[in-house]
């Protein structure tokens, strides 16, 4: 956050011309390039800014840097610019912006949603936008009343002086007209009008109602479907293909080989699908026609014995694991996982002499433009990207090789028409890119205080930035996705000696993050082995924690009011129990306590308390929304998610075998919001981490039995 609440106009993007028409001036993109543009014609509307416009109808239109896929930004970002803007909230409409370097993210340099990192990044560009606005909106209507600017306020879409006012609509024509303001201050906390306050989605009458537009939605004449046969086995290639069955269906036009398989084009969904069903392939199954999952771990556990590359390092861990009286050892398990998004990948494309047209839910629209660019010859700029609301994600429409844009732009290259490319349930949950296989082992010396005096941690899994545009951040052989929340964990990072080691074996199956990334294992692994800790040292779990955590304010914050909310200690019915995890991530910091039972051997959650400090809150409704969706999704996994590897081929196919959560499988679920002033930090993706250890632990507290692997199983 900005500590003088004021931005300098140097540094803010300005890119009127990518949004309509109106005002435009230059602008700096990342890396400093100015692009300049002539000012617009009389009449347009004012568009101060790459992220809004205010027409005459007063209509103010947002435009997102970044995707909607279910978080709320919809809602958020337009929150953040109205901040400043004091426009009518019945009047806001938003936008996807299209593919330009004036949406680039603030940190990352490239136009993209991931991470939890849209709000924090935007927290001053899009409330500077609004100011920008209000500014000229302010010095036009001063104009037009001959008074000093600082004599007008705005409210509700309208500048106000003394009796005299005139709506932003009048106003826009001779807003548009001025030149962009100089430094503009911000304002202060303490005025805040709408962060803080809940604030109801702006995107839900259009999903009530049916007309919002997901990718499986487009349409237009002369669109035809394809369907894509896929290798069996990741690697393998196609030797031959008999495509005359396939021709024969009714409604199949062209059969077609692209790189990642033979595509049937038709002229809708259904023949493509039964068209693709009738093909003959003939493949060459490669180096992982062997691949399989029980083999895959036995590896694992054999790197687990053995010096791997070092994280995070203090002290004399051998010697002081060898003198303790008392070590805890522990082997930890996770499977690969799918991401399952409610909407099968999908991607429309329209390439024409020199322009390339492409709608689908992206996360990554800079990485999609360009290699649709690529694949067509074009410019990046000949590349239009119309980014569609996101029918779930969970990362795996942020591919940095965009994997389902690129075979869509492949098989409309090759049909020589628009093609919309769509993946069925099973190709989505057999076509690859899933969360790394993780084994660790751990071994922790504790003193004779019952705290940890020395800690020794051993991962095993893929490297998620191997081999992409990202690989650069690999560091001395260490991918800090692959460790993060282990190596920079508070309970290592203040056990006197310790040593954290990782492997990242490569097994030709390729791996993506999926929500909350390394987090989504490792405080799994980190909040079970501390109840195991607890455990050992004879100390109640929140107790315990209490003490390992006494100089982390913000961890004891969310840990002592998730505790406090959900009756830590006091009776529960028979047959329940409760655990409780905290884990930080994506500078937020999360506490969940789960009540359990276990009915036939399998685990019932019953409620969830989850307190979260993520700094400013600005919406606290979409941050409860947020936390349940963490929750549902990391319970889904923590209670059935797996991917699993035989003769190459991954066993699972649909939601029958790779399930997901159950409607009546669903707990009660409260959320508390810890007030701050602290910089925001993510929430679309810190709540998942903390579930699965928060209900083993509740499990062990059940049972006394301790589950180590995920999904959970009880007394196997």
């Amino acid at each position: 956050m900005n500590k003088n609440n004021t931005l300098s106009r140097r540094n803010f993007l300005k890119a009127g011309a990518l949004v309509g028409g109106g005002l435009v001036v230059a602008f700096v993109v990342p890396g400093g390039r100015r692009l300049a543009f002539a000012q617009a014609p009389a009449g347009a509307p004012l568009v101060p800014n790459a992220f809004l416009r205010i027409g005459s109808d007063d209509r103010v239109t947002v435009l997102l840097a970044h995707s909607e896929m279910g978080q709320g930004i919809w809602t958020t970002l337009p929150m953040l610019i109205n901040e400043e803007l004091d426009a009518d909230w019945t009047k806001i409409s938003v936008e996807h912006a299209p593919a330009a370097p004036a949406y680039a993210h603030t940190a990352f340099g490239a136009q993209m949603t991931g991470g939890s990192t849209t709000t924090w990044s935007e927290f001053d560009r899009y409330r500077q936008a609004g100011a920008t606005a209000r500014t000229l909106l302010v010095q036009a209507a001063a104009a037009r009343f001959g008074v000093a600017a600082g004599d007008c306020r705005t409210e509700n879409g309208r500048v106000v002086c003394g009796e005299r006012s005139a709506s932003y609509g009048e106003l826009a024509e001779a807003a548009s007209a001025l030149p962009a303001p100089g430094e503009i201050a911000l304002r202060a906390p303490k005025d805040w009008k709408l962060i803080g306050k809940s604030t109801r989605r702006l995107d839900t009458p259009q999903k009530i109602t049916g007309r919002a537009v997901f990718g499986i939605d487009v349409q237009f004449e002369g669109l035809k479907t394809a369907v894509v046969a896929r290798a069996p086995v990741f690697g393998a290639s196609v030797k031959s293909f008999d495509g005359s069955a396939a021709l024969a269906v009714p409604g199949v036009l062209k059969v077609l080989q692209v790189p990642s398989g033979v595509a049937v084009v038709a002229e809708h969904f259904w023949a493509a699908k039964q068209g693709r069903d009738a093909l003959q392939v003939d493949w060459d199954l490669g180096p992982n026609a062997t691949l399989d999952s029980d083999a895959l771990r036995r590896q694992f556990g054999g790197l687990a014995g053995t010096p791997g590359a070092v994280a995070a390092t203090a002290g004399d861990v051998d010697q002081a694991l060898a003198g303790a009286g008392k070590v805890i050892e522990a082997e930890y398990f996770v499977p690969y996982l799918a991401h399952a998004a409610m909407e099968p990948l999908n991607c429309t494309v329209r390439i024409g002499a020199d322009h390339c047209e492409v709608w689908t839910g992206t996360q990554f629209q800079t990485g999609d433009q360009a290699a649709a660019a690529r694949i067509t010859g074009l410019k990046p700029e000949q590349v239009t990207i119309n980014t569609t609301f996101l029918g779930g994600a969970f990362g795996r429409r942020a591919n940095p090789t965009s994997d389902f844009v690129s075979e869509a732009v492949h098989v409309a290259k090759a049909a020589g028409m628009p093609v919309k490319t769509v993946w069925t349930r099973e190709d989505d949950t057999r076509g690859g890119y899933y969360r790394p296989m993780f084994l660790e082992r751990a071994r922790v010396a504790l003193g004779k205080d019952g705290l940890p005096a020395a800690w020794h941690q051993v991962l095993v899994g893929q490297s998620i930035m191997a081999g992409t545009p990202f690989e650069g951040s690999i560091k001395d052989g260490v991918d800090g996705s692959s460790v993060e929340g282990v190596s920079d964990s508070p309970y290592v990072k203040g056990t006197p000696a310790h040593r954290v080691e990782l492997h990242s074996p490569k097994t030709g199956i390729p791996v993506l993050w999926w929500r909350s990334v390394g987090h989504s294992q490792n405080a799994f692994v980190m909040e079970s082995l501390v109840d195991e800790l607890a455990a050992a040292a004879g100390e109640d779990p929140l107790a315990y924690r209490r003490r390992l955590l006494k100089d982390h304010p913000r961890h004891l914050g969310v840990l002592n009011l998730a505790a406090e909310k959900a009756g830590w200690g006091s009776k529960l019915p028979e047959g329940r129990a409760r655990g409780i995890a905290v884990h930080e991530s994506f500078g937020s910091y999360v506490a969940q306590v789960a009540e359990v039972s276990v009915e036939r051997g399998a685990v019932r959650v019953h409620r969830v308390v989850c307190a979260i400090d993520c700094g400013v809150a600005v919406n606290p409704l979409m941050i409860a929304a947020q936390m349940e969706s963490g929750i549902v999704y990391g319970l889904g996994a923590a209670l059935h998610g797996r991917i699993r590897f035989k003769d190459g081929r991954v066993q699972e196919s649909n939601f029958h075998d790779y399930r997901v959560l159950r409607l009546d499988q669903m707990p009660v679920v409260e959320t508390h919001v810890v007030p701050s002033t602290e910089r925001p930090g993510g929430v679309g993706e810190p709540g998942t981490p903390p579930i699965a250890p928060a209900v083993a632990n509740a499990v062990f507290a059940l049972t006394g039995q301790r589950l180590r692997e995920l999904p959970l199983r009880v007394g196997g």
